[in-house]
Formats: C-alpha cells, structure tokens, sequence
C-alpha cells in the first residue's frame, strides 16, 4: 500500500508551499473554534492559492453550525470536508461534499467502536481519522493512542493520526498500514508554525516505510 501524507493546520503560505515540495498529498486547515491553528475564511483563500491540483485541501471543523460549515465550503469546489467534533452521520452528509469523520480514540470504548464506524460508513464517509482525542483531549495534542484498538476491517479510508512525528511515522505505517498518515504538532516549531525541515523529515520517512 502506498501510504498517503496529509499535513494539518497549516496558517502560512509558506508553509504551505514547503509541504507541497515535501510531496504531501492533503493539506488541512483549521475551523475549529479555540484552536492555535484556526484560521479565517478570508485566510483560506490565500492558502488554497498556493495548493497545486493534484493535492486535496481539506477544511476541519469542530462542532461549527451548518451555517459556517456551508459558507467555508462555497469559498471553493475543491475542499474536502472533515469533521472532527460530535457530529452526527446526518450532519455531515448534509453538504454535498466528499467528507471525513475523525475517531475520538481517547474517548470511545472498542464495545461503541464498529457501530459508531459503522454508522457513519452508511451515511457515505469515505473516511475515517483515529485520533487521540476525546475528553479533555483535543485534537493536534502530539499524544498518540493505541493503535491496535482499530477495527480490522474499516469500511473506508484509515487515515492515522495521533503522536505522529519524523520519529515514530515510519513505525506507525509498517504496523497499521494506513491509506494516509495525518500530522499536525509532529512538525510544528509552534502552534500552527510548521518546522520545514521537520516536514521533508516526516516525508522522507514515508517514503521509506512504503518500499518496507
């Protein structure tokens, strides 16, 4: 499996062009009210300048009203949805959008885990976060979760995050084999700063573990 690269909260033009050099195939940037990594509508349009074709945008949001969710969405036909908060399966698929649905490992039990995948599958997700969130845990803490708890069999995209770093991805990818691996923190010299040399570091891992 060729294992994807998606770099989350991104705030900077440059950074943005640096993970395009790095070879990232997502870029995602940050709705979700009280985060670091939150930026403005009118910030997104600058960002989605400088993203080439090839790479999916994604726009991640926390518990936003439909309201906002739509208006941000309109700013552009190519923005991939992700949803990161208490959703519901009808909520999300309420946009016409190809849309993904974070997993809050740190807080749900393996008992809720197939149904709650399972629900959200039906509705048309056609991917799913595991994160470490959940709680007092929010997302993009750098603190990873177990991985064996994911379901064998996901009806849709895994996408991993969670305690990703330059240090632990290529590790990450040998044992669970994700569509993509999905990083924030792990390449940050500060909330919402990307370290660049951390983000070739973090690909150049990648790239590794996909020929294991």
């Amino acid at each position: 499996m060729t294992t994807r690269i998606k770099f989350c909260g991104l705030t900077r033009v440059e950074d943005v062009r640096a993970a395009v050099e790095a070879g990232a195939d997502a870029l995602g940037f940050v709705f979700a009210s009280g985060s670091p990594r939150q930026i403005d509508p009118a910030g997104l349009d600058l960002l989605l300048a400088a993203v080439p074709a090839a790479i999916t945008p994604v726009a991640l949001f926390r518990d936003a009203p439909a309201e906002q969710v739509a208006a941000v969405l309109a700013r552009s036909p190519r923005l991939l949805a992700q949803f990161h908060g208490d959703e519901t399966p009808e909520f999300c698929a309420g946009f016409g959008r190809p849309w993904w649905k974070a997993v809050p490992m740190g807080a749900i039990s393996d008992a809720a885990l197939a149904n709650h995948v399972g629900a959200f599958a039906a509705a048309g997700c056609s991917g799913f976060v595991f994160d470490s969130h959940g709680g007092a845990q929010t997302g993009g803490s750098g603190r990873r979760f177990d991985w064996s708890r994911i379901p064998a069999a996901v009806p849709a995209a895994v996408i991993l995050a969670g305690g990703l770093s330059p240090e632990t991805v290529a590790a990450a990818i040998r044992r669970v084999r994700p569509y993509m691996v999905d990083v924030s923190s792990g390449i940050e010299s500060a909330p919402g700063v990307k370290d660049h040399a951390k983000m070739r570091r973090f690909a150049d891992e990648v790239f590794r573990a996909r020929t294991d």
